[in-house]
C-alpha cells in the first residue's frame, strides 16, 4: 500500500523559516477536528529548524536541519500512548486529542523532541504532516503547507509503495536522522552529512601564491579514500567524514607534503599549506 514520506534536502535549506511560519498560519487559531487542536501561538515548533556550524573561519559553513515529527513506523510515542497515538494506513502518525488529554509523559516519549505540550487544552501535540490537507481532494496543491511554501524545494512529500521508496533511497542517497534509534522514520534526508558529519579543508600556497590543480589525497588507515584537485584559490575540501585520523597528502607541481589530521566531532580548517 502506498504511504506518505517526506524528503528534506539539507543542502537546499537556507533557514528562511517559511515552513515554520506556514505551519503557524495553518494551525494557530485553527482547529482541525479528527486531526489536531489549534496550535498555541508561542512555544510550539512543529517544524523546528536545527542549526550547526562547521569548520573555522574563513573556511566554515552552516547547515540547517528541518525537524518535523518523523512519522515513525516503530514510533515510541505509539507505545507510550496506550491507544492515544495511531499510525494510519498511509503512514501518518496522529495523536488523538481526546485520548491523549492529560498525558504529559507522552511529550517525553519522542526521541526527536517533536512532541509539544499544549497547556490550554492539556494535551500533547505535534506535526500531522497536514493530514487534513492530504485528505482533502479540494486542496489543489496536494501537499503539506511546509512543502507548498518552501522557495528552494528543500521539502518534498511523496506517496509511494515501499519498493518505489527503496529505489528512491538508492538513487538519491537518502538516509534517516539518528538511525541508531531504529524508529524507521517516514522523514528522510538528502545531504544529511552536511549536518551530521565533518570536513577537512585547507588552501595550498606555492611561493606565497594560491596553487590551482594541486593533487590532494585523503588517506584513512593507510588507504586513499578520496582525491581532489585544488580550485582557482588553491583550496580543497573533503566532506562527509567520520571521526578518526586522516592523512592529507599534497602534490603541487612536484612539491609535496603530508599532514595528519584528527576529526573528533568537529570539522578541521588546516589554514594554508605552504610549499
Amino acid at each position: 500500500m502506498k504511504q506518505w514520506y517526506m524528503v528534506i534536502d539539507v543542502a537546499k535549506c537556507h533557514d528562511c523559516n517559511n515552513c515554520f511560519m506556514a505551519c503557524k498560519d495553518e494551525h494557530v487559531d485553527n482547529k482541525w477536528p479528527g486531526y489536531t487542536d489549534a496550535q498555541p501561538r508561542h512555544g510550539h515548533r512543529w517544524m523546528n529548524i536545527e542549526r550547526r556550524e562547521r569548520g573555522q573561519y574563513s573556511r566554515n559553513d552552516v547547515a540547517y536541519l528541518p525537524m518535523p515529527c518523523q512519522h515513525c513506523e516503530n514510533a515510541p510515542c505509539i507505545k507510550a500512548g496506550n491507544g492515544a497515538v495511531v499510525r494510519r494506513e498511509d503512514g501518518v502518525v496522529i495523536i488523538d486529542m481526546e485520548k491523549a488529554k492529560g498525558n504529559k509523559e507522552l511529550e517525553k516519549s519522542c526521541p526527536y523532541g517533536a512532541i509539544y505540550w499544549n497547556d490550554e487544552v492539556a494535551t500533547p501535540q505535534k506535526c500531522t504532516m497536514c493530514a487534513h490537507l492530504l485528505d482533502d481532494e479540494s486542496w489543489a496543491p496536494g501537499m503539506p503547507r511546509c512543502e507548498h511554501v518552501c522557495p528552494t524545494g528543500a521539502i518534498t512529500t511523496y506517496k509511494l509503495e515501499p519498493t518505489a521508496l527503496e529505489k528512491k533511497i538508492k538513487e538519491e542517497g537518502l538516509t534517516v536522522y539518528k538511525a541508531e534509534l531504529n524508529t524507521d522514520p517516514h522523514v528522510l534526508y538528502k545531504n544529511l552529512f552536511k549536518f551530521t558529519k565533518n570536513f577537512i579543508t585547507a588552501g595550498v600556497l606555492v611561493d606565497g601564491d594560491c596553487f590551482e590543480n594541486a593533487t590532494v589525497n585523503l588517506k584513512s588507515k593507510g588507504e586513499v579514500v578520496a582525491t581532489q584537485k585544488t580550485n582557482f584559490f588553491g583550496e580543497f575540501k573533503f566532506d562527509g567524514l567520520e571521526n578518526g585520523e586522516y592523512v592529507v597528502e599534497v602534490d603541487a607541481g612536484g612539491k609535496k607534503t603530508s599532514n595528519n589530521v584528527m576529526i573528533t566531532n568537529q570539522s578541521q580548517n588546516m589554514g594554508f599549506i605552504n610549499l
